[in-house]
Order: C-alpha cells, then structure tokens, then sequence
C-alpha cells in the first residue's frame, strides 16, 4: 500500500522539554562547570528540579502541554510579538506660539576644536 506526502497527515510539532535543575557540588566541581560549561553527576544523585519547559519556545510546561510547539511557526513570542504591530513613535514636539528660532555660532563637532574651545 503506497501512500503519497500530500495525503500524509502532519504531527502536530513538538515540544523540546528541558529541566532547569539544582545540583549540589563540591567546590572542584563547581569550577571546573564554570570553566567547561558542564560536568558529570553522580549516579543516582537526587535532583531538584526548579521548572521545567520548552527548549524551542521558551515557555512552561503548564502552560503549553496541550498546545504545538510556537518555536516551529516562528519567533514573535520572543521578541514581544509582530514587529508589524508594535508601537509608533511619538511625533517630534512642536514650538509654542510666537517663538521663534534663533540660529547660534557654527562649530565643528570633530577633532581636536570639538574638544577644546577658544574664547574669541
């Protein structure tokens, strides 16, 4: 029995679940983690798990358990949503009513003069 790729249903995505743990260590073992980057645990050490969540989309397991993996679509959830939709700026602020611009003395904003100046 052949069956084509476009009749083939998807699997929804999947989550990459990690733990953020806390370990006790010894001294030695402490440095040469903070020096490597990793260590090896002991066998049957207990661990103390602080939360557990998605590698991908960063996000807790009571949260999305149920849902597909945000990370597999794109990466909005990270960067505070559609860029697309995000706040404007504010316009530049306008001069009260009668004022009027008066122009200063040119002066040069590079090299040596924009450090020192001489009193003329």
């Amino acid at each position: 029995m052949s069956t084509s790729d476009s009749t083939k249903k998807s699997k929804p995505a999947d989550h990459q679940w990690v733990v953020a743990a806390e370990l006790p260590v010894a001294a030695d073992v402490a440095r040469y983690a903070d020096y490597r980057g990793s260590f090896l645990a002991k066998a049957q050490q207990r661990v103390t798990a602080l939360e557990v969540y998605c590698k991908g989309c960063r996000r807790p397991y009571e949260d999305v358990a149920d849902e597909e993996c945000a990370a597999v679509v794109d990466n909005r959830h990270l960067i505070g949503g559609d860029q697309r939709v995000r706040a404007k700026r504010l316009p530049a602020p306008v001069a009260p009513a009668g004022a009027q611009l008066v122009s200063g003395r040119s002066y040069s904003r590079r090299g040596v003069e924009a450090y020192v100046q001489r009193m003329v």
